[in-house]
């Protein structure tokens, strides 16, 4: 479209500085056919024909940048297409050490407050409800790139991660040594005692019948009646011996548990079976199953709130990106900071890589052809050009006019 505008402005200038030129040639015939009855006319065919030849010239020098004139063979003729590949090296370099310095772009970036117009523009209602709503509704197109596959994957290899540089066992002793020093092991010990009774009160049945049965066949039954009674003695008088806080067996506990916590802060098999352990259960197929079926039920939940006209993603999302450019608006010092950062990161990125966009200019001058090389930079300059063409043919035929009028002023003298 830009190309097409540049078009019709060179073709209506070209055609006014080429009208101009037909129209001191027809002047100066006029006049100089007219002359020996006229003799005043000699002025007129003096500027008629200096502005010829100033036309002549300046289009001979206009054309003889992007073509040979008439198509003859010319030497240095047609220049932007013979160096081509030169003025293309050239304009790189002029781009990459004229305009892409630090001092240039860094007063150039200096005059934008990038951080107080973004602000302003989060600030704004209709704009934050716009970027929340295309991010939110770019949920379910991004969701379905995803692979399940590369989910659970991902998700087991950090978990694997985190517990392979976790020390789980130190972490243990250090829960354990704050519930025995509180008691809580005791607790512990009286509830294990409380559930072997009730076991054992609930299995009394199942206790006779497994006497009888491996009982010989010549025992009496009432021999076997004296020792489940003997048996079940035993074990509860050994049950309430172990409910006693001074008993033996509370004292075996209290060392069992305080073993336990020394083992865990300083042996090392007891780190390396804790890793063993959780790692055999990340491997196993109900844990892989399971991390599948939650990332599919957290898919599910995403795309359903997302494809929601009332989306609470969206909800809080533009309440985010809306407090945060209230927040920035207000805060003068923070956007300074920010200013200044993106600043430096932005000169810092365009002048370390000023050489690959110069070279960028480069390659592709290269790549066009010598008519499209002509023909893009006729289009920019080509019209400015032809005001040069207009402003020769006028100022040659003034130039000719004085000239003319010198000529006979000197005449006359001699005379």
């Amino acid at each position: 479209m830009q190309e097409q505008e540049q078009a019709i402005q060179l073709n209506k200038t070209r055609r006014l500085a080429t009208g101009l030129l037909l129209a001191m040639a027809i002047l100066f015939v006029v006049s100089r056919l007219l002359q020996p009855r006229y003799h005043y006319l000699s002025f007129v065919s003096a500027f008629a024909e200096a502005a010829m030849v100033g036309a002549l010239a300046d289009w001979f020098a206009v054309t003889a940048l992007f073509r040979s004139p008439l198509g003859l063979p010319i030497p240095h003729t047609a220049i932007i297409p013979r160096n081509k590949d030169r003025i293309g090296d050239s304009l790189s370099n002029f781009l990459e050490h004229n305009f892409m310095t630090q001092e240039i772009i860094r007063d150039e970036l200096r005059m934008i407050d990038f951080a107080g117009a973004a602000a302003g523009w989060l600030a704004k209602p209709e704009n934050s409800y716009a970027v929340s709503r295309q991010v939110v509704r770019s949920v379910p197109a991004l969701l379905k790139v995803v692979e399940d596959e590369d989910v659970r994957q991902f998700m087991q290899n950090r978990l694997s991660s985190a517990l392979e540089h976790t020390k789980f066992a130190p972490v243990l002793a250090e829960i354990l040594s704050v519930l025995v020093a509180s008691g809580h092991h005791r607790a512990l010990f009286q509830h294990m005692i409380s559930l072997a009774a009730r076991a054992l009160e609930h299995n009394k049945p199942y206790i006779r019948w497994k006497i009888h049965e491996h009982s010989p066949r010549w025992m009496p039954r009432a021999f076997d009646e004296k020792l489940y009674v003997r048996l079940l003695e035993a074990i509860q008088s050994t049950l309430d011996e172990m409910r006693d806080e001074d008993s033996e067996w509370q004292t075996r506990f209290q060392g069992f548990a305080d073993e336990l916590v020394d083992q865990l802060r300083t042996s090392p098999e007891y780190e390396a079976k804790i890793h063993a352990v959780l790692g055999d259960i990340l491997k196993h197929p109900l844990v892989r199953d399971y991390t599948v079926e939650v990332w599919h039920d957290i898919k599910s939940r995403l795309v359903a709130d997302a494809l929601s006209p009332t989306s609470q993603m969206q909800v809080k999302l533009n309440q985010a990106i809306s407090s945060f450019g209230n927040e920035l608006l207000r805060d003068k010092k923070v956007q300074r900071k920010l200013n200044q950062w993106i600043r430096i990161f932005a000169t810092e990125t365009i002048v370390g890589r000023r050489q690959d966009i110069a070279d960028l200019v480069s390659r592709v001058i290269r790549k066009w052809d010598a008519d499209t090389m002509s023909r893009k930079l006729e289009l920019h300059v080509g019209k400015d050009l032809q005001y040069i063409r207009i402003n020769g043919t006028l100022v040659g035929g003034l130039v000719g006019l004085v000239l003319h009028a010198i000529t006979l002023l000197l005449w006359s003298s001699g005379a």
